[in-house]
């Protein structure tokens, strides 16, 4: 049996889209349908928040909202489709990527160099140097508990989300204990880099991160196929001919180079691929991946860019739209886990 022809059993074994029987509209949809509305309205609300409310000059007002979109499509892609992935390979529709300590391990990155070289380091090291090194840190820490974990004799993708947990506690509480020892000023620069920012992103890191973005992308498509025959479980991916280690290893090193791209470069956000991802697999109308990473990666989108334009322009509060997503996504998680009762 091919990957293709496993579909079928994807579907029986996924059972109904969550919502996908609410409405006679909604079953009429079919998912291409609703990736081409969602695509429109994203092209809109681009348009609006590049084009509409600009104060003072154009041409300084249109870059500058040039750069934050670019970054949002790099949080949107690496956030919301990493997210996607990662619930597919670990078959738990509550866990995040951020569970594996990389939000953690870069808030322990950021405390560790400003008590060593004092608030001011922060700004005189940005650059594209310093953003592949904290990327490469995040990502060869991954990769050492994937070698370590699943080449063991107990290795199991269980105790690598336990020993992920164990890790994130344990660079929260250091964190925290470091930064108790910081001056107030530093302390003050430093809790700046600790929320998602998307303002200050440096235009010159783009071209690095859409090429990122652009590899992976073509190698999750790729392997949409193996994705959906990965939902069935490690037993049956094994039957049709996946090579079900080499997958899952392959999968969660993208998905690490990702989230720790995204995390270096606008900072922690640990609920917004959570939050994206649980609301495409109810507006997707289908299991397919083809389907749910486009959705995830136009909503995410959607989110960020529409978000922002109804915070900047009619709340006149801007750089509060990530503790927003935030916030919601945190609710959001709490709900469905007291719903669930587990992870």
């Amino acid at each position: 049996m091919s990957v293709r022809d496993a579909a079928p059993q994807v579907a029986a074994t996924a059972g109904p889209v969550p919502g996908s029987g609410r409405s006679r509209i909604g079953r009429e949809l079919s998912p291409r349908t609703r990736i081409v509305l969602l695509s429109v309205a994203v092209a809109v609300a681009m348009a609006c928040f590049l084009l509409l409310f600009v104060r003072g000059s154009f041409d300084f007002a249109f870059p500058r909202r040039a750069t934050m979109l670019g970054a949002m499509v790099v949080a949107a892609f690496a956030q919301g489709v990493g997210t996607v992935v990662f619930h597919t390979v670990t078959q738990n529709r509550i866990l995040t990527p951020s569970i594996m300590g990389f939000d953690a391990m870069y808030v322990l990155m950021q405390t560790l160099l400003v008590a060593a070289f004092g608030g001011s380091v922060l700004a005189r090291t940005d650059g594209t140097a310093k953003l592949v090194v904290q990327t490469a840190l995040m990502v060869a820490l991954a990769t050492i508990l994937y070698r370590w974990l699943f080449s063991g004799k107990f290795g199991s993708l269980y105790l690598l989300l336990l020993v992920g947990v164990v890790i994130g506690m344990a660079f929260d509480s250091l964190s925290t204990f470091v930064q108790r020892l910081l001056d107030p000023t530093d302390y003050d620069m430093l809790s700046v880099r600790l929320f998602g920012r998307l303002s200050t992103v440096d235009a010159t890191h783009l071209p690095l991160a859409f090429a990122v973005c652009g590899a992976v992308a073509v190698i999750f498509w790729r392997r949409r196929h193996t994705l959906d025959a990965l939902l069935l479980g490690r037993e049956m991916a094994t039957s049709i001919g996946i090579n079900h280690k080499r997958e899952l290893t392959l999968m969660l090193v993208l998905i690490a180079l990702l989230v720790a791209f995204s995390t270096a470069l606008v900072g922690p956000l640990t609920f917004y691929g959570f939050l994206v991802a649980t609301i495409a697999y109810q507006v997707a109308g289908s299991f397919r991946h083809e389907h749910v990473m486009p959705v995830a990666f136009l909503l995410g989108l959607l989110t960020l860019v529409g978000g922002q334009f109804v915070m900047q322009h009619i709340f006149y509060a801007g750089g509060f739209l990530t503790v927003v997503i935030e916030f919601v996504g945190g609710l959001l998680f709490l709900y469905l886990l007291l719903r669930k009762g587990k992870l």
